[in-house]
């Protein structure tokens, strides 16, 4: 039994906290703590007559590294979950080395003025968190996040060595919007609209947006067009996997999607750089996601599934093999369980599944880590549980 602060009140920190909420067992105590406290009262209103975990709110500015000690001092939970915005990662690690809690987040650092996602700056704390003997768990989503745990359970259970890994994330849903995005705009449209890049024979190989395309049959699905993206687990993973040759990350878009995309982005709309507008300096992609409908507004529309895995292509007793490991994710199952659509839901159960096992001790080691370097058993075992079922294939087809 545990207590736990969990930051942040979008669509994932609800799926979330409804998941810590079902497993009352292990999270006796959360605290649910936003910029907009109304939004967290909110939610512990509806859940409170639901569950046995005491819930309690405040409201706290993730940029403030003394607003979260102070808030930290007062609940003083056994782990924070962090699932604000990725600019904020360092300010919620610094609370959380001050404070000596062990911290928990779904998606690296990434600087607000470039879109550049990379782990260096996460990975400067690891000597400052083992001389705390605290730990950080990072990336506990899906893609980072369940990804890297089916990659350690591949190497533990079915290679000798990993040569080859293709990660694809389909997205099948349909929400009827001509323009949407599933998760954070702001950061969807960033990513998106990047260089892609993987990882070949120990170095990077860089990519136009979009260039790479690749059309996949999807179980669940059906076929779709998938890109390849820079992706930041590809980072952590071309590390930590023994005889990795190269990874790939791919994502299916529609191909109105990208042409609205397109557009925007040859108007300016989708730049990071301020601009000046009537005397007051706004951000062009701010402005833009201040516009495009809430994607936790698309859960009651959006029908269809999700399907996200990983394809490994290795040894094994010297014979080669090959094994995909996948899920797949019903959109309205899970607004009819937790109110979101899927995109939310595979990342936030992960999330709880992650702050759980380092919360009750399962997975804790002083310094900083990435998920893939823990013991999967455990984490495997609670996506059956949770509401993420695996599957295997052992003859998958290739993606060329």
């Amino acid at each position: 039994m545990g207590k736990a602060l969990i930051i942040g009140c979008g669509g994932v920190a609800s799926v979330a906290i409804h998941k810590c909420c079902q497993n009352s067992e292990q999270f006796e105590e959360i605290c649910i703590a936003s910029r907009t406290k109304e939004k967290c009262d909110a939610l512990r209103d509806k859940l409170q007559g639901t569950t046995k975990t005491k819930i309690s709110t405040a409201k706290a500015d993730a940029n403030n590294v003394k607003e979260l000690v102070a808030l930290i001092e007062k609940f003083r939970p056994d782990v924070v979950l962090n699932l604000a915005l990725p600019y904020q990662d360092l300010t919620i690690m610094d609370a959380c080395l001050q404070t000596k809690v062990h911290y928990v987040d779904t998606a690296n650092y990434e600087p607000e003025d470039t879109a550049k996602f990379e782990y260096k700056w996460q990975w400067a704390y690891r000597d400052k968190y083992k001389k705390a003997g605290i730990c950080a768990l990072l990336g506990s989503g899906f893609d980072p996040g369940v990804t890297g745990v089916f990659t350690a359970y591949a190497l533990k259970h079915h290679f000798d060595e990993i040569n080859y890994i293709d990660i694809l994330d389909c997205n099948g849903g349909d929400h009827g919007y001509p323009f949407a995005t599933n998760f954070n705009p702001e950061i969807n449209i960033r990513e998106v609209s990047a260089n892609g890049s993987y990882w070949e024979n120990g170095h990077w190989v860089e990519t136009k947006p979009m260039e790479i395309k690749r059309e996949y049959d999807f179980e669940g699905v059906g076929k779709k067009d998938m890109y390849l993206l820079h992706h930041e687990e590809i980072e952590s993973l071309a590390l930590n996997v023994p005889g990795i040759k190269r990874i790939r990350f791919f994502m299916t878009f529609g191909q109105s999607y990208l042409t609205h995309l397109k557009c925007l982005e040859d108007v300016g709309m989708t730049s990071i750089k301020p601009i000046l507008f009537e005397g007051k300096e706004i951000v062009p992609l701010q402005f833009l996601k201040a516009v495009l409908p809430d994607p936790a507004s698309l859960g009651p529309r959006t029908v269809g599934k999700t399907n996200i895995g990983c394809i490994f292509r290795g040894k094994k007793d010297g014979k080669e093999k090959n094994y995909y490991l996948y899920n797949i994710c019903d959109h309205q199952e899970c607004y009819k369980e937790v109110g979101s659509q899927a995109i939310s839901y595979t990342t936030g159960v992960p999330a709880m599944i992650g702050a759980m096992l380092v919360m009750n001790g399962t997975w804790t080691k002083p310094g900083v880590y990435n998920i893939e370097e823990f013991d999967p058993d455990p984490f495997m075992e609670a996506l059956n549980k949770w509401g993420l079922p695996w599957k295997e294939d052992f003859d998958p087809v290739l993606v060329d």
